[in-house]
């Protein structure tokens, strides 16, 4: 069942039995309390009220599919659960359809008000920050201190809401945030955030000389940096919210073309689908500017598992095996009969 499917029913079932799907409060904080707060601090918006409101509810078991007995929503929610939440549940609506970490978490998570959490398959615990680049389990919560704010008397809480938005608090804050995030990826495996780095130091510089990397998407923070975003000007790329971006981005100023890289260990070729997306990304702003597209893993091994079952590399991209590093390979289709495509591997040095 598809998640909206999943919290349409959880909505239609509260009222059935005559109760409200949200309750007024949730662990003593009504909705608000968090718009007084959120305006005290200078983060409020219908958006941000009612996702900081989600992440309060203790009342409603997690929705991440393999987590430990007794989670809860407010332990970690990811964007997609929130703005379930948000627009099915509070609003009776559709979920909010606009980019949830640019919208309501990055406001939040810019003065350590919400803290990013990955939940982890091996243990169904989370941990602190995002150490699994583009984890389909990666998640948010609020920060226990920012709870306590929200919980404080009327007689306390303007005092505590002025030291809590300190700047020295806010430092303080994020550098543990930062610390723990740093000690998690230390403990658990990073062989995605691995695998573009070695595209990018070995593949890269061997196949695509004169190719500059404009963005790479391997570690925890904004979808897309500002410094990425600058560099994406620079070559004349706007991205929107709904793009989708690859692992690796890469632009050829004397080319004027650009080169997408996608690092698989779990999923994610570069499909028909991915030369699409990309196409509809560059050619808003560059028209019919050239785009090579590469495949890599780690090694055969991998490599043959997942396209043994899947077989959905596109036709005309390219294959590179880190492990058998001096090569790389074409993918080229060839028409057997019709309505059917016969992939071959072609060996290619540049």
């Amino acid at each position: 069942m598809a998640l909206e499917e999943k919290v349409k029913a959880i909505r239609d079932e509260a009222v059935r039995y005559g109760g409200e799907p949200v309750p007024p409060e949730f662990q003593c904080v009504s909705k608000d309390r968090v718009r007084r707060v959120l305006s005290m601090i200078d983060r409020s918006s219908p958006d941000i009220v009612d996702a900081l409101f989600a992440l309060l509810d203790d009342r409603t078991a997690s929705w991440f599919p393999g987590g430990a007995a007794g989670l809860r929503f407010c332990d970690g929610a990811s964007t997609a659960h929130i703005a379930c939440h948000v627009g099915i549940l509070q609003r009776n609506e559709r979920k909010l359809d606009r980019e949830g970490r640019d919208y309501w978490i990055k406001p939040l998570r810019e003065v350590g008000a919400i803290e990013p959490v990955t939940l982890m398959k091996e243990t169904g615990r989370f941990v602190a920050g995002h150490p699994i680049a583009k984890s389909s389990n990666s998640a948010y919560r609020l920060a226990a201190d920012f709870v306590a704010v929200l919980k404080a008397t009327e007689e306390t809480l303007a005092s505590q809401v002025s030291s809590w938005i300190s700047a020295d608090a806010v430092r303080l804050r994020l550098e543990l945030q930062a610390r723990a995030a740093e000690q998690a990826r230390a403990a658990v495996d990073t062989k995605h955030a691995d695998l573009i780095r070695a595209a990018v130091t070995t593949y890269v510089p061997s196949f695509l000389p004169g190719y500059e990397v404009l963005y790479i998407d391997d570690a925890d923070g904004e979808r897309v940096p500002q410094e990425a975003r600058e560099r994406l000007l620079k070559a004349g790329i706007e991205i929107g919210l709904g793009d989708a971006m690859p692992d690796i981005l890469l632009w050829s100023p004397a080319e004027g073309s650009f080169w997408v890289i996608e690092a698989v260990t779990s999923d994610g070729e570069v499909d028909f689908h991915k030369v699409v997306q990309v196409g509809a990304l560059v050619g808003r702003t560059r028209g019919n500017a050239r785009i090579g597209f590469t495949t890599v893993y780690r090694s055969w091994r991998e490599a043959a598992v997942r396209q043994s079952k899947y077989k959905n590399l596109a036709p005309d991209t390219h294959l590179w095996i880190l492990e058998d590093p001096s090569k790389e390979f074409i993918v080229r289709a060839m028409a057997v009969t019709p309505g059917h495509v016969h992939m071959t591997l072609i060996p290619q040095k540049r």
